[in-house]
């Protein structure tokens, strides 16, 4: 068995791709192969800045043989008397066969004559040659590009290829690609131990490269990265923050990890500590290290007590060139925080309340005005929701506060350079100045959250703005006319939504999102008379949106499709999931835990059986109470009242439903399946279909109000 080796060698490759196209050329090669039928042990891909590569271990010499058959003649048309006739013979023929080859075998409609065909497995070599141009093409990512005079698109230019099998140069051909690429065992090393490096085979490759700089397997990268940053001696002083998005993008700038250490002047810690960790992760890749068992306050203002003067960097340069490496990233260091320190003062010449002004002179989006105007719309809102939530007057005015202040450090010179660090830097500028600081905190968080996995805002204040800001930008965005479609959502509006109904979920809000829609287009529309939007039909796309996002994050949190769909499917109106989004997911996990108990199945028998027969009766769904369609007088039998006695029960459990009621609820349908039982079956029970109209109406208006009131808690129909 062979291995087979494929580097494909580029300019710096962007360090996001990696993962990407690990994955993209796995599936590829993997499926390739399985259709040709060729047998191997392992297919793995690694990539580095410089490379990507491909080995196939275990690889055949041949692909399988194809074996087929085809059913010919029945054996009394061809053979008489052991020997072939002229159907035999012409049928073996069609298939280059000697009437001796056929088989005989008896099937379910008498016995025929098989012409087994066996097509010989290819050479590996020319099925790879074939499939080599198609692996390298199929490779996609964002910001492609094309280079010199040719049309083939890569992430960054190609300048060689090595192709192996073992010690075998396999050639093929990428048209397209100026200049030619020479496909060779003809690689690179790292960039500071020479220029080429001729990889003798196939097997070797990985030790070839580990000799002259470079670590291939992105995982021992990732590995040494770990390793040399947690075991490093200025771990004893702090703790480094060495995130995964970190660590996986320095693995992917480096060849063969290094680690320095660097300083900087103290007088840096006058800096808030998001400053400093900004600059040094995000645009030096440096690592920072934070004091020991500090507990962080996010609106310090400065890092004297959180950080600690020094910094990890993992440099793809030489051990012996340490001492220049240091100097080059504290002097690079000292500038950028030298431009943030002055950015700041700067800043802090203006007042918050003044720069505000300023965001009238930044466009928002085409037909919505400017920044300014878009807060104004927020503090609107954030009047409305809060008046909604019941906020006490005070925390009213403080939600509008933060509202006002939202997007005031958009232009600010920090954010201009640090775009990072809006409504970091405002919420400190604001607490410099003698704002309170639950106001403050409102600013810092009211981005939350950027995210289903991200953390939520800590304060009323906060949660109140975030969703005046997500609420405002669903509006203004849809009256715009532009709606998320497939992959391309540019306004990010399923992560607004998402963030409404998560923060309305963990803060247990009983928030009416009809009333708010229906007020706030109302208002819209007063804003922006040249939008041509209709209330109706916008109101109603936004409400099956809501309906999608929704039922999206419960299938993230783990909630059972069944009970999906009969919580939020389109059986349920979207203007009743709209009327308290907070009630769905409680009832939700409450099927949940009732399954989880094995008790949601006696529930469902009882109510399956009642729905059934309720299709039948002309009652609304919306009728709860068995007064007024149940005539107790034309009941003749004891189960009958019972079951009577079961709705009257359960009347005020299913009206106005709450949190406590649903369980009872729950519980009191239940205890009903024993009546239920005696009302179809044994000697007490009845004839719900009789002949006689007006007992049949009766008992069938039983069952229909027992299954109106099941479907305050779901549409038990979908269950499974």
């Amino acid at each position: 068995m062979s291995t087979y080796l494929l580097e494909i060698g580029t300019e710096e490759l962007p360090a996001d791709l990696a993962e990407s196209v690990i994955s993209q050329l796995e599936l590829n090669v993997n499926n390739d192969l399985n259709s040709s039928q060729i047998k191997f042990s392992e297919i793995r891909v690694t990539t580095t800045p410089r490379r990507i590569a491909l080995t196939i271990e275990g690889i055949s010499p041949f692909s399988e043989d194809n074996i087929s058959e085809q059913k010919g003649p029945p054996f009394s048309q061809a053979f008489h008397d052991g020997k072939p006739t002229k159907a035999a013979i012409g049928f073996a023929k069609r298939y280059n066969l000697s009437p001796e080859k056929l088989e005989i075998r008896e099937t379910p409609k008498g016995t025929f004559v098989f012409a087994k065909l066996i097509e010989k497995g290819k050479p590996v070599e020319s099925l790879l040659a074939d499939y080599l141009p198609g692996w390298i093409s199929k490779i996609q990512g964002r910001r492609f590009m094309r280079w010199g005079k040719g049309d083939f698109r890569f992430s960054r230019p190609i300048r060689w290829i090595v192709s192996l099998i073992d010690s075998e140069v396999l050639p093929f051909r990428i048209s397209g690609c100026d200049p030619k690429i020479q496909i060779s065992n003809i690689s690179r090393p790292h960039r500071l131990y020479g220029s080429t490096l001729e990889i003798k085979n196939a097997k070797t490759y990985f030790e070839q490269l580990q000799d002259v700089g470079v670590i291939v397997d992105r995982n021992s990268r990732l590995s040494s990265i770990n390793n040399l940053v947690l075991n490093h001696e200025t771990n004893k002083k702090g703790k480094p923050d060495l995130t995964e998005a970190l660590v996986k993008e320095l693995t992917d700038l480096v060849e063969s990890p290094l680690l320095v250490t660097g300083s900087f002047d103290e007088s840096f810690l006058d800096l808030p500590p998001e400053v400093l960790s900004t600059v040094m992760k995000v645009h030096q890749r440096y690592i920072p290290l934070y004091k020991e068992n500090v507990e962080f306050d996010p609106l310090s203002l400065d890092s004297r007590d959180i950080l600690l003067p020094n910094f990890l960097c993992i440099s793809n340069g030489l051990s012996s060139a340490k001492d220049n490496i240091i100097l080059g990233n504290e002097k690079v260091l000292k500038a950028r925080f030298s431009d943030a320190s002055f950015f700041i003062k700067s800043d802090l010449l203006i007042k918050s309340s003044s720069r505000i002004n300023k965001l009238k002179d930044v466009t928002f989006a085409e037909g919505l005005g400017s920044l300014y105007g878009r807060v104004s719309r927020i503090e609107w809102l954030a009047k409305l929701l809060t008046s909604k939530l019941k906020f006490d007057q005070e925390d009213i005015k403080k939600s509008v506060k933060v509202a006002h202040f939202s997007k005031h450090d958009l232009v600010s010179s920090m954010v201009d350079e640090f775009p990072e660090l809006q409504g970091i830097i405002g919420s400190k500028y604001l607490l410099h100045e003698g704002e309170s600081r639950d106001v403050c905190l409102g600013v810092l968080e009211h981005y939350k959250p950027k995210g289903t996995a991200d953390s939520l805002p800590s304060n009323n204040l906060g949660n109140a703005v975030s969703l005046a800001e997500r609420f405002e930008l669903l509006f203004s965005i849809y009256a715009k006319g532009e709606r998320p479609s497939g992959s391309s959502d540019p306004y990010a509006l399923r992560r607004a939504a998402n963030g409404i109904l998560l923060i309305l979920w963990n803060k247990d809000w009983q928030l009416n999102i009809n009333e708010i829609q229906n007020e706030s287009l109302i208002y819209w529309q007063q804003l922006f008379p040249s939008l041509p939007f209709d209330i109706t039909s916008l109101s109603s796309e936004l409400k099956e949106f809501f309906r999608q996002r929704m039922i999206s994050l419960l299938e993230e949190k783990e909630i059972d499709f069944d009970i999906i769909q009969a919580i939020a499917g389109e059986t349920t109106s979207t203007s009743k999931l709209l009327d308290d989004p907070t009630d769905v997911y409680f009832r939700a996990s409450l099927l949940m835990e009732m399954r989880k108990n094995n008790i949601l199945n006696l529930l469902q028998a009882v109510v399956t059986r009642a729905s059934k027969l309720a299709t039948k009766s002309s009652i609304t769904e919306n009728v709860v109470d068995p007064s007024g369609f149940v005539d107790k007088s034309l009941f003749e039998k004891a189960c009958e009242s019972e079951m009577f006695n079961v709705l009257e029960k359960l009347k005020p459990l299913a009206i106005n439903g709450d949190r406590v009621k649903y369980k009872l609820l729950a519980d009191g349908l239940v205890s009903s399946a024993e009546i239920l039982a005696k009302f179809f079956d044994g000697e007490g029970s009845v004839m719900v279909m009789t002949d006689e109209i007006n007992l049949r109406n009766n008992r069938l208006n039983l069952l229909t109000i027992l299954r109106n009131q099941s479907l305050k808690l779901a549409d038990f129909s979908k269950l499974t």
